[in-house]
């Protein structure tokens, strides 16, 4: 181990755990979101990336709002929502670097887990994995057919089960009750 996170100092230990839990925090409204607009199955990823692109018109010169009332199931109901080339772009250049970001600040709580050391280097290799599957999948989807939506899905979940095993053995680590009732 480069160090060790059971012996660590309790404000290294509460530092680990804020960041954890801001984390899991992100990926939480993450999901939230990718529920939203793209859906958490191959067929629904495929209708948001492989959708023929359609460029919007321009809004009209003048608008009318109109009240009505609503059902409670309207209100849940949405159209789908399809991402062009350019919003992929967009996505590409913010997401990938900013997993990047959030894979090496997990990668440095997996070094100082007792973990057997192919372990760590599994869990490593997940983290930054799991966005590479997820947009590769995106692209893949886009420009060459949309079974390869298969691999966005996968990307993603990847991504939250290498975060919850992560936190999970981190925090087991770091506060479990020692004989000494000492964490």
């Amino acid at each position: 181990m480069l160090y060790d996170l059971r012996r660590a100092d309790a404000r290294v230990k509460w530092l680990v755990t804020c960041l954890l839990a801001t984390l899991g925090l992100g990926y939480l409204f993450g999901s939230w979101m990718v529920g939203l607009f793209s859906g958490f199955t191959p067929q629904s990823v495929a209708v948001t990336f492989a959708s023929p692109e359609m460029h919007m018109a321009m809004p009209p010169a003048s608008t009318m709002v109109m009240e009505h009332p609503m059902t409670l199931q309207e209100f849940g109901a949405h159209d789908h929502y399809t991402v062009d080339r350019n919003l992929l772009v967009q996505d590409t250049h913010v997401h990938v670097p900013i997993y990047g970001i959030i894979a090496a600040a997990l990668s440095l709580v997996v070094l100082g887990l007792d973990l057997a050391r192919r372990w760590g280097y599994a869990l490593i290799t997940l983290l930054f994995a799991a966005p590479w599957l997820d947009f590769a999948g995106m692209w893949l989807t886009k420009l060459v057919s949309s079974g390869f939506a298969v691999l966005t899905v996968a990307g993603g979940w990847a991504m939250g089960f290498a975060y919850t095993i992560v936190t999970g053995v981190a925090l087991w680590q770091m506060w479990r009750p020692t004989p000494g009732g000492v964490p």
